[in-house]
């Protein structure tokens, strides 16, 4: 069975002073606290066993919000990421967690019109491998970038790339099996010294396991207080599915 992680740490400093009281993943979006659009997200995909990953300092805020997962007819696990060393590095926590299986991982700050659930689906009918999703973007080059070819796969992801080869953005929903710990024993920190996801995903290129789902409606890394402005704007206009 499918499980899930939400990775919802780091610091939030673009959206100091407001991350100076709590964690950008608390912050109200909509009705709600943000990490409830990512809990959600995965309740409606039929996902029920679920991870948060968050820093020292706020664990006991996301304990304080999310509690057992009762209230979401689910249940969580916390797991603290002492070191923010990246996205990779925060989903190496998950290994036991995933116990061998299959997982599902948000960014707790993204944002979504309409449900993964299909995505979801997806992935489970894959034999193996991950799945990433991609939204065309008017601004490629401040996010990871998928590269297209003519048979229309992923044939590399370019980080924030300086001239974009597609306008593709990979956002942050992300499918993987078992494997991905083992990819991510091999991957090398950047020159920003951190564990890329998109490290890991290219791993997943290079061994001609990354398919990939189009995000249906709109799309926001609700990170800025123009994109958090943005996020509120959706949730409040969302459908009946969230």
């Amino acid at each position: 069975m499918l499980k899930g992680v939400i990775l919802a740490g780091g610091l939030g400093t673009r959206l100091h002073p407001l991350t100076k009281v709590t964690s950008k993943h608390l912050l109200p979006v909509g009705n709600e606290p943000m990490v409830f659009h990512s809990v959600k997200q995965l309740t409606t995909a039929g996902i029920t066993d679920i991870l948060i990953v968050t820093n020292p300092q706020y664990v006991g805020d996301f304990v304080n919000a999310l509690g057992s997962g009762k209230d979401f007819g689910c249940e969580f696990t916390y797991r603290v990421q002492e070191d923010p060393k990246g996205i990779a590095h925060a989903l190496a926590l998950a290994e036991g967690f995933a116990n061998n299986g299959r997982i599902a991982v948000l960014l707790g700050d993204n944002i979504f019109e309409t449900s993964i659930r299909q995505a979801a689906d997806d992935f489970q009918a894959q034999p193996k491998g991950a799945r990433v999703l991609l939204k065309q973007v008017p601004d490629p080059e401040r996010y990871g970038v998928a590269v297209l070819n003519g048979d229309d796969r992923i044939v590399a992801i370019d980080e924030k790339p300086e001239h974009p080869k597609s306008n593709y953005a990979v956002v942050g929903v992300y499918f993987y099996d078992a494997s991905v710990f083992d990819v991510i024993r091999t991957i090398e920190p950047s020159a920003r010294g951190e564990y890329e996801i998109t490290a890991v995903n290219n791993a997943y290129i290079h061994r001609g396991e990354l398919a990939y789902s189009f995000v249906q409606g709109k799309w926001v890394d609700a990170g800025t207080f123009d994109s958090l402005s943005e996020a509120h704007q959706i949730l409040l206009n969302a459908s009946d599915w969230c």
